[in-house]
């Protein structure tokens, strides 16, 4: 069980990679579509003629299907995997990955709230990693207290 719960929260970690990287490819095929002078008509029920516009199908699945059940798993796995702390470190993960569905679908509404949908990715990223390494790195207990010499 220790295993899986690391394999899980690796798995997240890439997974939030995977993200960026299709984000970034879409945005890139996007701006590329539009500066060589296409138009996106978006009362149309096609997405545009756009290859890279892939990126933004795979994020979204990605994001709202298979993260958060990757991150209930590893809630789950977490209750049987005896880890100190690892129930607390993956309910953190899940409460991230809700805060991130939370601010993409509301960035549609309110571009701003994009930039916090970025920043959260990072820390997402940053605490898997840390709860996957945590498995192999766990904390170490405090040094008994020497008794003072007199």
């Amino acid at each position: 069980m220790r295993t899986t719960y690391k394999v899980l929260a690796y798995t997240i970690l890439v997974l939030v990679a995977v993200q960026a990287a299709m984000h970034a490819w879409a945005s890139a095929g996007l701006v590329a579509f539009l500066a060589g002078g296409g138009t996106i008509d978006f009362t149309s029920d096609a997405p545009p003629a756009v290859p890279e516009f892939l990126g933004i199908i795979v994020h979204g699945m990605n994001g709202m299907y298979v993260i958060p059940i990757v991150a209930i798993v590893l809630l789950i796995i977490s209750f049987f995997a005896k880890i100190p702390g690892g129930t607390r470190r993956a309910a953190i993960v899940l409460g991230l990955v809700a805060l991130q569905v939370t601010l993409g679908i509301l960035a549609h509404s309110l571009s701003s709230l994009a930039l916090l949908h970025g920043a959260n990715a990072i820390l997402l990223a940053s605490f898997a990693f840390f709860a996957g390494w945590r498995v192999s790195h766990p904390a170490k207990a405090p040094a008994a207290q020497q008794p003072a010499m007199v």
